[in-house]
């Protein structure tokens, strides 16, 4: 079966064989015999001559009676000679038989008559041939077919109006060849204007059905791989295909019922035959760059919408399809040096262009869908030759606006699942309920799975693990639908993701957590819950590392492979919840620590033993309470957090007792500081926090242990003499803060003993002390020395 496009091009080389001058007929018929199909070719060329023979055959049966008049006319003409010479031959006859004589003037007039009568002839037959060329002209005119008119023209010029003579309807004639030349090349110029005028509209449409040819095209390759078994195409699949193929073959030559091109080819030839053929093409090309510029000018709300890039696409696929075709179908119109260079122009300002209005968007399903179009944009200018290498380079830089797109909108997702998540483990009632959450995210703890108390089971984690892991999966498959397309390996694919999925976690995901971590309403519970989650996502990296591999088909240990950073992402989370939470744990302390109300001057009881103060109490049911919250916490960051406590509380209260405003201390008030200190050494006693090898939770306190020791026993022979030794029993009293402290007692003792001098004991007291304060600098000078 011949195929469309066989049939048209068959028919186009009839029309243009009868159309043209027969020295231009060789490169016609060359592009038969270089086809395949030249012996169809020439049973058409048998049928179309079959048909102009029988359109002869009507035309002589509708001039028929005219000849026959004419032949009357002729043969009436004829007989007048016959008879004259009848007459002249009866003449000469008569002469010679009767010897009359007949006179000379009669038979020259006979003679010049006769003589006449051929030279008639002789210039009729001449003027015939012009009167039925200019019959011809006038009716090709009338039809519109100027190019035959023209040829007819030049046949009438050169041949027939010399032969015919000076007559006046020669003259005539003659004046008008110029006129209607001119008229034929105006007129040729008017189709051609038309024509330009038509593939303008038209531009739009031819565009959209190429492109159209091409989406269909790539979704059969696409179908056909699909539908692929072993390496096989099932048969039924063959058959779909070259369906397919066939429909995309009329729609290709379905675009072209749009532009009749027979203006450019006729105006050409006309151009050609006059002399004029650099005119036209200057003209034509002058024309068609105009038509560009106006092509390639966007319109300024182009972004707004997809349709406004597909309107642009179309009219400049148009646009170069229209040239392609006329640079294959005429010869010299336009060359391929001339459609490079307007290509180039384009594509300058295409990618200009695009690059302008991408600008504006913001929706990554406009910036995915955008990249859609300009592939098969490129593919079908490729198609036709083009190359459109700065596209494919364009769409790169369009993957880093879409990505940035991306890590907003993910922004504002994360900040989401952060701000509505409970900061609570997950309960799970039901068998169902956990392979839900361990589908969602890779739990890994085998002692949970085997627990068979679902009522009571719970995951380690809150909400916001399994969500934050289908997020980042969500990202890794929009960042892979725009690498789609783009002609590029699969370890360039893979890279692209590995980088982005590395800026999502080391920059949008860590600050979200960072702002979660660092918002005010962020209790200890809800930090420590962070830290868990945090360390479960973190043990899951390595899942997302084989799913990002699993679909770019990349191992994961391939040579200079990206590798994804978010165990450091996650590390540092971890570490700033840690950090928030010995900040907060500690402001919680300064809290109590701020109702402690110590009477600075208390005496000493002489009966009964001290009780806690009240502050303290409070303060250690609290750390209690919060450290039995820390048991789902990695033990380093529990013993870390209670130590921080322990020591805070400790240099907090000695900093009360060391403060400068406190200028006077009693023994009794040293007695209830010592009995506080008690206090937190019997909740560092009891183990709060499970890890603490023997008595290291004490050391928090030891600072404040001896220097409470030494004033109380009032030992200072014993830290005097050991002092600066290896073993020396208050080895953590600096002398300068024994020195202030004894100084404040000092200041106590004189002001409220104002009978001090009447008694021995407080006399020998006050000599102790101000004997213990003298050693106690010559201690320091000697060290400082």
């Amino acid at each position: 079966m011949v195929s469309m496009e066989t049939a048209a091009e068959h028919e186009r080389i009839l029309r243009e064989i009868e159309s043209t001058d027969t020295n231009c007929i060789g490169p016609t018929l060359r592009s038969v015999y270089d086809g395949q199909e030249h012996g169809l070719f020439m049973e058409k060329l048998d049928v179309r001559i079959r048909n102009h023979d029988r359109e002869i055959e009507k035309m002589c049966n509708h001039h028929f009676q005219g000849f026959v008049d004419s032949i009357t006319e002729l043969l009436k003409v004829r007989g007048e000679a016959q008879k004259l010479k009848s007459q002249v031959t009866e003449t000469n006859r008569r002469l010679q038989d009767d010897g009359k004589e007949v006179s000379r003037q009669e038979l020259k007039q006979c003679r010049v008559q006769q003589r006449n009568i051929a030279t008639t002839i002789d210039k009729l037959t001449h003027c015939l041939p012009v009167l039925e060329m200019y019959s011809r002209l006038q009716e090709q005119m009338k039809a519109k077919r100027y190019y035959p008119a023209l040829r007819t023209l030049e046949q009438l010029e050169q041949k027939c109006l010399p032969r015919a003579g000076q007559y006046r309807f020669c003259s005539i004639m003659a004046e008008n060849i110029p006129k209607l030349r001119t008229q034929i090349r105006d007129t040729a110029m008017s189709q051609l204007r038309d024509f330009l005028e038509s593939i303008r509209k038209h531009s739009d449409k031819i565009g959209e059905t190429a492109i159209k040819q091409v989406r269909t095209i790539t979704h059969a390759h696409r179908r056909r791989e699909r539908r692929a078994y072993n390496g096989a195409i099932v048969c039924c699949h063959i058959a779909i295909v070259e369906e397919e193929e066939e429909e995309e073959e009329r729609e290709g030559w379905g675009r072209w019922d749009l532009v009749d091109f027979s203006p450019v080819y006729r105006c050409l030839h006309i151009y050609t035959v006059l002399g004029l053929r650099d005119v036209f093409e200057n003209y034509y090309r002058k024309q068609r760059r105009k038509q560009a510029r106006l092509v390639l000018q966007p319109h300024s709300n182009m972004h707004e919408t997809l349709e406004g890039y597909r309107r642009y696409f179309n009219q400049i696929v148009g646009f170069f399809v229209v040239e392609d075709h006329v640079l294959h179908t005429t010869q010299g119109l336009v060359n391929r040096a001339y459609v490079e260079e307007l290509w180039e122009m384009a594509l300058s300002k295409i990618v200009a262009a695009l690059r302008t209005h991408s600008s504006y968007c913001d929706d990554p399903n406009l910036v995915l869908d955008l990249k859609n179009l300009i592939v098969l944009f490129a593919d079908t200018l490729q198609g036709y030759g083009f190359p459109v290498t700065h596209l494919f380079d364009m769409l790169l830089e369009m993957r880093e606006q879409y990505g940035e797109i991306l890590l907003k909108r993910w922004n504002l997702t994360f900040r989401q699942i952060l701000d509505q998540d409970n900061y609570s483990p997950i309960p799970v009632s039901t068998e169902q309920e956990f392979r839900h959450y361990t589908s969602q995210f890779p739990l890994q703890d085998p002692e949970l799975e085997k627990a068979h108390d679902n009522e009571n089971k719970k995951l380690p984690f809150s909400e916001f693990v399994p969500k934050v892991y289908c997020q980042l999966k969500e990202f890794i498959y929009a960042c892979l639908k725009y690498s789609e397309d783009l002609h590029l390996s699969s370890t360039e694919v893979d890279d692209m993701i590995r980088k982005s999925t590395n800026l999502l976690l080391t920059r949008t995901l860590s600050h979200c957590l960072q702002y979660a971590i660092k918002k005010k309403n962020v209790g200890l519970a809800e930090l420590v819950q962070v830290i868990i989650n945090t360390t479960h996502l973190e043990q899951s990296c390595h899942f997302l590392e084989e799913f990002i591999s699993n679909i770019t088909n990349v191992p994961p240990d391939t040579v200079n492979a990206t590798k994804l950073y978010g165990t450091s992402t996650f590390k540092d989370a971890r570490h700033a919840a840690e950090a928030e939470i010995y900040t907060s744990l500690n402001a919680k302390i300064d809290q109590f620590l701020q109702l402690a109300d110590y009477d600075w001057l208390a005496a000493v009881q002489g009966g009964g033993a001290l009780t806690a103060s009240d502050y303290l109490i409070d303060l250690i049911a609290f750390l209690k309470s919060t450290f039995s919250v820390f048991t789902n916490l990695p033990g380093k960051v529990a013993q870390t957090a209670c130590m921080s406590a322990c020591k805070h509380i400790s240099t907090s209260l000695m900093q009360l007792l060391l403060d400068p405003e406190v200028r006077q201390i009693s023994m009794g008030a040293l007695h209830q500081l010592n009995t506080d200190v008690q206090e937190c050494e019997s909740f560092a006693r009891a183990g709060p926090v499970a890890g603490f090898q023997g008595d290291t939770l004490l050391l928090a306190f030891s600072d404040l242990r001896q220097l409470l020791e030494l004033f109380v026993q009032w030992d200072w022979s014993t830290y005097l003499a050991d002092y600066g030794k290896p073993t020396c029993k208050y080895l953590r009293v600096n002398p300068h803060t024994a020195l202030a402290l004894l100084e404040k007692m000092k200041e106590m003792s004189r002001k409220n003993n104002v009978f001090a001098q009447f008694r021995k004991t407080d006399r020998d007291r006050q000599k102790l002390i101000d004997t213990v304060i003298k050693q106690l600098r010559n201690l320091i000078a000697q060290h400082h020395t």
